[in-house]
């Protein structure tokens, strides 16, 4: 089967042999990917002196085969794949065997992935199939940070630094169909239009002054993944007893901040890290309620994955990039 993967430190695309399911494994054919910014990272993260590794977390497809115990799932099911690996149960930490899907495991960009069956979950059937590809690893990390860490309510308003990631654009989307206020900034004028377009009450400047722009708001809830570059202006914004939920750092992830301002303030800080598959499949019961369509900025063939992958690197993009597959 075709492949693209990251062999001996080199991404390109190959044959690989296809899978088989085990006793408890479901083998799928894959119609779409979706790109994560954690791909990117990888090719650095693993020596050059490994063997192909097909990268991908995100991905969707029908049922090919199934195991002699699988009982959840059956040949020609549409699918979703859920990329946050032996995390069944909402808890308050991942598990420690807890591991998401593309590393050390063969992931979701070629024409087949076998893996378990508590791995994959229905495809609701409103949503495109480059929809449902690039829905699992975003939609997931943004709803656990909102709801089960951030704990939003009706009526607060939410301020998310960078509106145009995919996590981002599920975040705005979730907000709003809560009945929250939702604030969010970009250096992108056209980033700004597009998440007004999906439901952003106001959208900034990212180099704009927060705190005068703002000076009118009271922001319950912060949802931040920049790191060092808006962590403490965001801070600023932030009410007296408000709260922050950080779940990357794509700018530098060491970060200087006021303790005695922190404490004064009695901020609270939360950490949030991709979710369960009891998350996941409360993102998507939440998606068919609301009828939401994930943002698909653009889809690439597989062949051309190289291209998709120096595309999300430029950071052009407004929500999820796709492969077709």
């Amino acid at each position: 089967m075709k492949a693209f993967v990251l062999e001996h430190g080199e991404l390109k695309v190959k044959e690989m042999k296809e899978p088989t399911a085990g006793p408890h494994e479901v083998v799928v054919s894959l119609r779409t990917a979706g790109l994560n910014r954690r791909d990117l990272y990888l090719p650095n993260r693993i020596g050059a002196d490994k063997d192909a590794l097909i990268l991908g977390s995100d991905g969707a497809g029908i049922v090919e085969s199934v195991g002699e115990a699988v009982t959840r799932i059956r040949v020609g099911d549409e699918v979703i794949i859920n990329p946050s690996l032996r995390w069944y149960e909402n808890s308050d930490a991942p598990p420690t065997e807890f591991d998401i899907l593309g590393m050390p495991d063969h992931g979701t960009f070629a024409e087949k992935i076998s893996l378990s069956e508590e791995q994959v979950e229905k495809k609701p059937s409103h949503l495109s199939w480059e929809e449902a590809g690039v829905f699992a690893l975003a939609a997931l990390t943004g709803y656990r940070a909102l709801f089960t860490q951030g704990k939003v309510k009706e009526g607060e308003t939410v301020f998310i630094p960078g509106a145009g990631s995919g996590v981002a654009t599920y975040l705005i989307a979730f907000a709003k169909n809560v009945g929250a206020r939702v604030i969010v900034t970009s250096r992108s004028e056209e980033k700004r239009n597009k998440a007004k377009e999906l439901g952003a009450d106001i959208a900034l400047d990212t180099n704009s002054d927060w705190k005068k722009e703002l000076k009118n708001e009271t922001i319950d809830l912060v949802i931040d993944s920049v790191g060092a570059a808006t962590f403490n202006r965001s801070i600023e914004v932030l009410k007296k007893g408000g709260r922050i939920v950080i779940f990357g750092a794509t700018t530098d992830d060491h970060i200087d901040f006021n303790l005695r301002s922190f404490f004064y303030g009695q901020y609270k800080l939360l950490g949030s890290t991709m979710g369960s598959r009891q998350e996941l499949q409360a993102a998507l019961k939440h998606m068919e309620n609301f009828q939401m369509h994930p943002v698909v900025d653009q889809t690439f063939l597989l062949d051309n994955a190289q291209t998709a992958f120096d595309t999300l690197e430029k950071s052009k993009q407004f929500g999820k990039i796709a492969l077709q597959i």
